[in-house]
């Protein structure tokens, strides 16, 4: 499929449409619109979940296993404010209150988070109840490799169930993943070899570089497993994943993973008249596979267990409401500092990571003489 009609069919089955906020310029034609005229126009649940004990749990895509609607964040868990006790005291609570869904990544603070995950998995047959996920920054097949490889010692498991490609956030790195001797060389020859299950790619920096790593996927015949991206009650409003990619991905039977519900406490910070509460049921409102949140604490904890605990279906009416008290904070991005700074960018400070550019026309042109 052209890249073109990948991108038109993408945004007209979203029903994008519009304006941005009153008194905003309308978009320009023919750019995919991000800021769509009915932020509360979006895709809601219409299963909230099979509830057993104290979870939930959702279908992973199209796929036939299911994973707790809440996943628990490698990121925080790594923290110098969490001792390795603490972390391993706050796994095992977790899983034995029916968490299933693990997030991390290989170089979260310097490879601690997956190194803590990795010695509370490996006690009491932990490892055997989580459907375990991790991420790559690497976009050669050598340094994805070794990233993979580096990962499976640090989480002491021969088998990752998810890895993903991590921040997809420039428009070349979907070129770079897929090309010859890139990244999805790695992920495919590791699968093969039974190193991982599943492969789908993050980001969180703007939805139309998800769709142009969803093009050029589609180019080749290839279809995530997954996708991750910010979702919550800001990005309705400001370049929104959920209005943008959320709906190909359900038709899709891609399974959407919603990260940043809280955008690192930044957005807590808003002063938002919205209880923390909300925003978590926000994001398990939308047909998403898993609510991945950070958890380095045990009132953290709870808090996630009392949201699933006391979430129900919301209507249009109860998303506009809610969306409505959040329109004055996110109209400019200003709280979602994942799309608007290079403060969460990683691989931006590590362009190793990311191999060498393609030789430029000069070096290609012949000697003149």
């Amino acid at each position: 499929m052209e890249r073109r009609s990948f991108l038109q069919g993408a945004v007209l089955g979203a029903g994008l449409a519009g304006a941005g906020s009153a008194g905003a310029a309308v978009n320009a034609p023919g750019l995919p619109q991000t800021r769509p005229q009915d932020p509360a126009d979006l895709p809601f649940v219409s299963d909230p979940g099979e509830m057993r004990g104290e979870m939930l749990y959702r279908p992973f895509g199209r796929h036939a296993e299911k994973i707790s609607a809440i996943g628990m964040g490698g990121f925080h868990l790594g923290k110098n404010a969490v001792s390795d006790d603490e972390a391993t005291r706050l796994i095992h609570a977790g899983i034995e209150r029916g968490i299933t869904f693990m997030d991390n990544c290989w170089d979260y603070n310097e490879g601690r988070s997956e190194l803590r995950m990795g010695e509370a998995l490996s006690q009491g047959g932990y490892r055997e109840k989580v459907f375990l996920m991790s991420k790559m920054d690497g976009r050669t097949k050598d340094e994805a490799m070794r990233q993979i490889d580096t990962s499976l010692k640090r989480l002491r498991t021969d088998r990752i169930d998810l890895v993903q490609h991590h921040e997809i956030l420039r428009y070349d790195d979907p070129d770079r993943v897929f090309a010859e001797g890139g990244a999805m060389e790695a992920f495919v020859e590791a699968k093969q070899q039974g190193k991982l299950r599943y492969i789908g790619f993050t980001g969180h920096k703007d939805p139309r570089i998800h769709l142009q790593m969803l093009e050029v996927a589609a180019e080749r015949g290839f279809q995530f497993d997954s996708v991750q991206m910010p979702l919550n009650v800001m990005d309705a409003h400001f370049r929104s994943f959920g209005h943008l990619i959320l709906p190909y991905l359900v038709r899709n039977g891609i399974a959407p993973l919603a990260m940043k519900t809280f955008g690192d406490g930044v957005i807590l910070k808003s002063d938002a008249p919205i209880k923390p509460l909300e925003y978590l049921h926000f994001s398990l409102n939308l047909p998403v596979s898993v609510v991945i949140t950070g958890i380095q604490n045990q009132r953290d904890l709870d808090q996630a267990f009392e949201a699933v605990k006391t979430f129900r279906p919301m209507d249009k009416a109860r998303v506009a409401e809610l969306l409505g008290r959040s329109r004055p904070y996110a109209l400019e991005g200003k709280y979602e500092l994942f799309k608007t700074s290079a403060t969460f960018d990683g691989t931006a400070k590590n362009a190793a990571w990311l191999g060498e550019d393609v030789p430029s026309v000069q070096k290609l042109a012949p000697t003149m003489e």
